[in-house]
C-alpha cells in the first residue's frame, strides 16, 4: 500500500509515519523512496506505538521496551502485574480467548487450597 493508505487507515498524519521510521519505531518502506511499500507490519508497528503512547509512555521507554524484547508490564491489582509481549499490543489480536486463559489461571494460582488439605487429612 502507498503511504496515504497506511496513514488512512492508521489515523495519523504522514509526518509521524517518518518519524516512526527515522526512529526506528517501524521498518522503512520496501522497494525504496520512489516506490514505497507498506504492509500490515507497518499498521501494526504504528497502532503499538499509538497504544503505548496512550497508555503513558515515552517514545524513549517505547524504544527499549521494543529492543528488550521482555515485555511490557501493566499492575493489574496488588500484586499482579501482567507481563505483554510487545509484538501483541496494537496487533488486533482477539482478548476473549486470552482473558478467558487468565481467569482460568488466576481461578486456580488463588484458589484456597487449605480447605481441600484439611478434608484429605481427615479422610485418612
Amino acid at each position: 500500500m502507498k503511504i496515504r493508505d497506511l496513514t488512512d487507515l492508521a489515523g495519523v498524519p504522514e509526518r509521524q509515519v517518518r518519524y516512526l521510521i527515522a526512529e526506528g519505531f517501524i521498518p522503512p518502506p520496501r522497494g525504496g523512496r520512489a516506490n514505497a511499500d507498506y504492509g500490515e507490519d507497518h499498521l501494526t508497528g504504528i497502532r503499538r506505538y499509538t497504544k503505548l503512547r496512550e497508555l503513558g509512555f515515552p517514545p524513549a521507554a517505547i524504544k527499549l521496551l521494543l529492543q528488550a524484547r521482555e515485555g511490557a508490564p501493566f499492575t493489574v491489582a496488588p500484586g499482579i502485574t501482567l507481563v505483554v509481549d510487545p509484538s501483541l499490543i496494537g496487533s488486533g489480536a482477539q482478548s476473549g480467548p486470552l482473558a478467558e486463559r487468565i481467569i482460568e489461571l488466576l481461578t486456580d494460582l488463588l484458589k484456597d487450597t487449605r480447605h481441600d488439605l484439611d478434608s484429605a487429612a481427615n479422610q485418612d
